[in-house]
């Protein structure tokens, strides 16, 4: 066959990276739909203690019971505008930028990325991903704590975007970012035990002794075990960047210097074991926040995949 009559393989078709940032947001935002009663429980519990060292809530149930009580059932929704917000910046960042490094690493060296290339991914992901949201992250903490202050205390935001102006009007636009040295630090953490274990969690079901197939019972299983290890590694670092970002200052005194002087004072006044205070309704946010995120985030690619381009294959995490 002469060389003209030779005719090059079509170019497969693949997602741009603006879609990829796309779903990254919307698979965040769905879950968060779902899961926001318990962030503002886990918010609650972390503050509770602040300063004196009491403790406001027995456990999640009485914090649940005492904010239905008080503020009414619809306060257990307080904040959503801010956290839609939130899952719009944070994790369009950083689930966009992790499947983008993700599929630029499979596509360079034709392999699935191993442990420590997961790791890195996402910690660069996570950094990303966390100093674009942290002026939605500090409006979140402050509008689901607000109500758990005396009325002449609290800062009645009205939406999300007026919490924006007011913190920037009053308290100068680098208030937007307090808090985002333990944000970034955080995130890189939470994504880095996040998304490299779910990668990790999901290869070793499907090629491991399980032979699980790809479905919604793999990503179940890889989402619920990566939730728990991110659990266990991030508490310290969110409960620092809670109460960084929920701070008030007095006579020009912020009440802590930074992420160091809060995981002293936290483990001094409270015990150490209170650096995991909010360990279940953290749990119980993030494992169900993490499945319904990647569940989600897996069925957009693939049906994207399937009826826009066309192809059967799966290009997940």
């Amino acid at each position: 066959m002469s060389a003209t009559a030779v005719q090059e393989a079509p170019k497969k078709a693949v997602a741009s990276n603006a879609i990829k940032f796309l779903f990254g947001g919307l698979s965040g935002m769905g879950a968060t739909m779902v899961v926001q009663p318990l962030d503002l429980v886990k918010t609650r519990m972390q503050i509770s203690g602040a300063g004196s060292g009491k403790k406001e809530y027995r456990s999640s149930l009485h914090c649940i019971q005492t904010i239905v009580s008080k503020e009414g059932p619809l306060a257990l929704y307080q904040g959503i505008g801010a956290a839609l917000l939130r899952q719009a910046t944070y994790t369009t960042g950083r689930l966009g930028m992790y499947t983008y490094l993700n599929d630029l690493f499979r596509e360079k060296f034709e392999r699935s990325p191993g442990i420590t290339d997961s790791m890195a991914m996402g910690t660069i992901a996570g950094a990303c991903g966390a100093f674009i949201g942290t002026p939605a992250e500090v409006a979140l903490v402050r509008m689901t704590s607000d109500g758990r202050l005396p009325v002449a205390e609290r800062r009645n935001y009205t939406n999300v975007a007026n919490a924006l102006a007011r913190i920037t009007r009053e308290e100068g636009l680098t208030a937007l970012w307090r808090g985002s040295l333990p944000t970034v630090g955080r995130a890189m953490v939470v994504n880095m035990t996040q998304l490299a274990s779910y990668s990790q969690f999901k290869t070793y079901f499907r090629n491991g002794p399980l032979q699980m197939e790809e479905g919604i019972k793999l990503h179940f299983c890889a989402s619920m075990l990566s939730g728990l290890l991110t659990t266990i590694t991030s508490m310290p670092l969110d409960i620092a960047k809670t109460r960084i970002q929920n701070m008030k200052t007095v006579d020009g005194k912020p009440e802590y210097r930074g992420t160091a002087d809060v995981l002293l004072r936290v483990a001094r006044q409270e015990g150490v074991f209170a650096l995991w205070k909010g360990f279940t309704p953290y749990y119980c946010r993030l494992g169900p926040h993490t499945v319904l995120t990647f569940i989600l985030l897996e069925q957009l690619n693939q049906g994207y995949n399937k009826y826009v381009l066309g192809s059967d294959k799966s290009t997940g995490l």
